[in-house]
């Protein structure tokens, strides 16, 4: 059995385990090759027929998104409630729209919306270029006529310049003012993260505390069920049991049925988010998981994925660092110039 043929084949499976060893930490678990297709990051970002992307646009889009133009004081823009800074979303529980006053919902973020179906928390705008119309026009929010937009940036040299750039003949109407918006917002998009590079098989991408947490995750603590995807969402909507007065989705579609149902948020990017929910009442992440343990309110329209999870402290802490991985590193955006005349 101590032959140079053994000996040889020992020695091999020696330096196997030796840089197996270096490679990743003996705890490391890995991701099955069902989950590295399911959570995959894609290759590109699906843009309209109707609305192709060019960076022109896209240019375009990024300016309107941070000018105070759009809003009837000239105070707001679609920036201030979706704030780069805080995940696209902005750090305290009601968006603040016109006259300053509080809006009845926390902002939903604007990274990869792209991906998206049915906008906003109860999913009232079908595509993006719906959904750039409704903060600019509400009477509560930006408040400003789209006709008044268009006259307003008609005075601006500079932005006929770049629509006639943007759209061609088409120039600088309704229509190309959300095509341009929504552009843009097709762009933001999470950067790459621990998880990311862990389902890639970096074993060491991710710590133990966060592996642990991806396994309760998609197991025990039944979140995959709702949180889907490389997204992390499954862009359908459900009661969670939160205590609230808020119609949600029934308020768009009159059924029954419908009553305090929300849409399911991304998880992307969740540690610079908070608060969160629909009403931003919830405080932090370990709030958000108290609240899944519970169970949340009985009521008839509560979904019936919605059960008390028993987590002990551990296991809390353990998903906590599993969705911190899901943040990519903080970038510096280039704000746009925008033009004065």
């Amino acid at each position: 059995m101590n032959s140079p043929k053994i000996r040889a084949m020992l020695a091999r499976m020696a330096v196997a385990w030796v840089a197996a060893a270096a490679a990743a930490p003996a705890w490391a678990q890995q991701p099955t090759d069902a989950q590295r297709t399911a959570f995959r990051r894609p290759d590109t970002i699906p843009f309209p027929k109707d609305n192709p992307y060019t960076p022109e646009k896209a240019a375009l889009g990024k300016m309107l998104f941070f000018d105070s133009r759009l809003s009837r004081d000239k105070n707001l823009s679609c920036a201030s409630c979706h704030n780069p800074s805080f995940g696209w979303e902005v750090p305290f529980a009601k968006a603040i729209g016109a006259g300053g006053k509080p809006l009845g919902r926390h902002a939903p973020t604007a990274l990869n919306q792209a991906w998206s179906k049915n906008l906003f928390w109860d999913g009232r705008a079908p595509t993006l270029e719906a959904q750039a119309r409704g903060p600019i026009e509400a009477g509560v929010e930006m408040d400003l006529p789209m006709a008044t937009a268009v006259s307003r940036l008609k005075e601006v040299q500079g932005y006929v310049t770049a629509f006639n750039k943007a759209f061609g003949q088409e120039g600088l109407t309704e229509a190309t003012i959300l095509k341009a918006i929504a552009t843009f917002e097709r762009t933001i998009v999470t950067g790459d993260t621990p998880f990311d590079r862990w389902l890639r098989g970096d074993a060491k991408a991710m710590p133990e505390s966060a592996q642990r947490g991806f396994a309760l995750f998609t197991g025990k603590g039944n979140c995959a069920s709702c949180h889907t995807g490389w997204n992390f969402t499954d862009d359908k909507f459900h009661d969670i049991g939160l205590p609230t007065e808020d119609k949600g989705r029934m308020n768009i579609t009159a059924s029954d049925a419908d009553i305090h149902h929300f849409k399911t948020p991304s998880l992307r990017e969740i540690a610079a988010r908070a608060p969160y929910m629909h009403n931003g009442e919830v405080p932090n992440l370990e709030a958000v998981i108290a609240h899944y343990i519970s169970g949340g309110q009985p009521r008839p329209s509560r979904s019936p994925l919605m059960k008390p999870v028993p987590l002990g402290a551990q296991e809390v802490q353990d998903l906590i660092a599993f969705m911190r991985s899901l943040s990519s590193p903080q970038t510096t955006l280039a704000m746009p110039n925008l033009p004065s005349h």
